[in-house]
């Protein structure tokens, strides 16, 4: 295999601590003889759960050699709460090591600078690989390989178990719901999600009167005792009485029959959406990317597709999918459908004249009307959240996953990381906070004039009154804590470095096979250098004055098997979003590197 140059793997610190490891402290040096994974996530990112579900396979096949440790990296102020923490590594079911590192200790050590980050050290403690963004298992899978080949030669290599110690399991009849829907006989249905299940309550929220699937994880149809989920979020009726589900980890729309419990998929292939893939179509053979929620609006059925920062649709009578808005780009710009970017959009609730959005990752409510345009009213980008109240402008939200309108045309908001249930009134443009001291509210529902709060972290629905008056808070404002990069004034080269997997090579028989997309915020803190083009390469011009900000840099490359004897190559398309803090210092860096595809360290 190739040389690869010896760079030592710095060691794992972490104010948070372990978890997943019975209590004990890991070490690297006490790692040395296997090779060991490095997970960068942090919980309320969409990739980052990809990743996880990529991980699983090639944990499982090499069990005795591999270790994978999770390195929770938070960017809401709430993913630095250790609780919150033990929560989504129960939530996720991440079964492996997890350190927490809520002052991004390993983070800076590893120079990490996206969500997710994959390390791979060899068994002799070396750093031989780095790959941001997911998509990335196959080429992991084939390094893994290489390394128990060479280091099993060289006698470096040691099997056994590895460190992880399950955690003792909570016996509760909802584990980390996510979201509910109101039936006709006054029951509800929610997705207990960490289950696998579909879950029916009684009238008083609490009451089970069955199970829907076997509570494994796996995508399998047929009646309640038999039906598998993964994962499950979003439900929604048809017009019809049925259920559609959104099946988030097997990326699939699930139809129940509440009368018989027949489970059946009608849109999604089990096979996540990339770049590339089909946009519309026969909707059983459209791939989707982790539906999470789903309304009824405009005569079809809207999804929250999470997985790709876009509104997708589901036309029950045709049969088909196709995408009704976003570019795939992460962010928050409105404008016409097919302009607008979205940040994990995670909430949704119909009016007759508005579809209303949690968009989570940019801690915003948004609204799209029957013209298709977007409009935003609470939230300005990836990286402002916190808890305040008033004026809409003004207003901030940390990664809400739930909206639902109210009866007077205002809306709740499910405020997920500030544990809180929020209320937007367009007559006034105020925003105000209902209820607080709830956890991790993923979703709410109306029941007699009263709101039903599904509390994810607390595992049970909550009945509340709303009240006429809302609660009073003191405001709390948030910037993402990552460490800015410095940079100098003026000009800044900027260099997205993309080297094709082993065996691969550029994609150009149809014109260029790269693509550059750079915008910033504020937007004046570019005077050059912001739009669109094919160079991976760009000067980029620093405005005089503004001294911080964020650069979003959106890049793409597309390869295919180099070998000129195979008429049908297989093809590839790569892509990655930063957002990259910057503060511009004298002593600040002229260039800025930013690695696309995974390339040996």
């Amino acid at each position: 295999m190739a040389t690869r140059a010896r760079v030592r793997a710095p060691e794992l610190i972490g104010e948070g601590g372990w978890l997943n490891t019975g209590g004990t402290d890991l070490s690297l040096a006490a790692l040395r003889g296997r090779i060991v994974i490095l997970d960068f996530w942090t919980f309320c990112c969409v990739n980052c759960l990809h990743v996880l579900d990529e991980l699983r396979e090639l944990e499982e096949k090499h069990r005795d050699t591999l270790v994978i440790i999770g390195v929770h990296s938070p960017k809401f102020a709430h993913e630095a709460d250790h609780q919150a923490v033990v929560d989504a590594v129960e939530r996720y079911e991440v079964h492996h090591p997890v350190l927490d590192d809520p002052e991004l200790a390993t983070w800076k050590q590893y120079a990490v600078r996206a969500w997710p980050t994959l390390v791979v050290i060899d068994p002799e403690g070396y750093v031989v690989a780095q790959h941001a963004g997911e998509g990335h298992a196959h080429a992991i899978a084939t390094l893994v390989a290489e390394l128990e080949a060479e280091h099993g030669a060289k006698g470096t290599l040691r099997r056994g178990d590895g460190p992880y110690v399950a955690p003792e399991p909570v016996a509760t009849d909802l584990r980390f719901p996510g979201k509910a829907l109101l039936l006709e006989g006054g029951g509800f249905l929610v997705s207990d999600t960490t289950r696998h299940q579909l879950v029916e309550l009684a009238a008083d929220g609490e009451t089970v009167v069955r199970r829907i699937g076997t509570g494994e994880r796996g995508l399998v149809d047929g009646p309640a005792e038999q039906a598998r989920f993964s994962e499950p979020q979003g439900l929604a009726l048809l017009p019809d009485g049925a259920v559609v589900v959104a099946d988030t980890v097997n990326h699939a729309l699930r139809r129940l029959d509440p009368a018989t419990g027949e489970v059946t998929t009608i849109a999604g292939t089990g096979r996540q959406w990339w770049q590339g893939s089909a946009t519309s179509g026969p909707a059983r053979e459209v791939d989707l990317s982790s539906p999470w929620d789903l309304a009824w609006f405009a005569d079809r059925l809207w999804i929250a597709m999470a997985g790709v920062h876009q509104l997708w649709s589901y036309d029950p009578a045709e049969g088909t999918v196709e995408v009704a808005a976003g570019t795939t780009n992460e962010g928050l710009v409105d404008g016409p459908a097919a302009e607008a970017w979205f940040a994990q959009p995670s909430g949704l609730a119909a009016t007759e004249d508005r579809l209303w959005i949690a968009d989570s990752e940019t801690s915003a409510l948004r609204w799209i009307d029957r013209e298709l345009v977007v409009h935003t009213v609470v939230g300005t980008g990836l990286f402002d959240f916190g808890h305040r109240d008033g004026a809409a402008d003004q207003a901030l939200f940390q990664h809400p996953l739930g909206v639902t309108a109210l009866p007077d045309g205002s809306v709740a908001v499910s405020d997920t990381y500030n544990h809180a249930l929020r209320r937007y009134e367009p007559a006034t443009g105020e925003v105000t906070t209902l209820a607080t001291d709830l956890r991790e509210p993923s979703d709410a529902v109306l029941v007699d004039g009263d709101i039903v709060v599904v509390e994810s972290a607390r595992h049970r629905l909550t009945r509340l009154r709303l009240p006429e008056e809302a609660v009073r808070v003191e405001a709390v404002a948030h910037r993402t804590q990552r460490a800015a990069t410095e940079v100098a004034p003026g000009g800044l080269r900027l260099d997205v470095i993309f080297q094709a997997p082993a065996g691969q090579k550029l994609d150009t028989r149809y014109g260029p096979s790269t693509r550059l997309l750079v915008s910033s915020t504020p937007p004046e803190l570019l005077a050059q250098g912001a739009g669109q083009g094919t160079d991976l390469s760009r000067e980029l011009v620093l405005a005089d004055g503004v001294t911080e900000g964020v650069l979003h840099v959106s890049a793409m490359a597309a390869s295919c098997d180099d070998d000129p004897a195979n008429e049908y190559p297989a093809c590839h398309v790569h892509q990655q979003d930063w957002g990259v803090p910057v503060r511009v210092t004298a002593e600040g860096t002229p260039r800025l590197p930013l690695v696309l595809a995974g390339m040996d360290a």
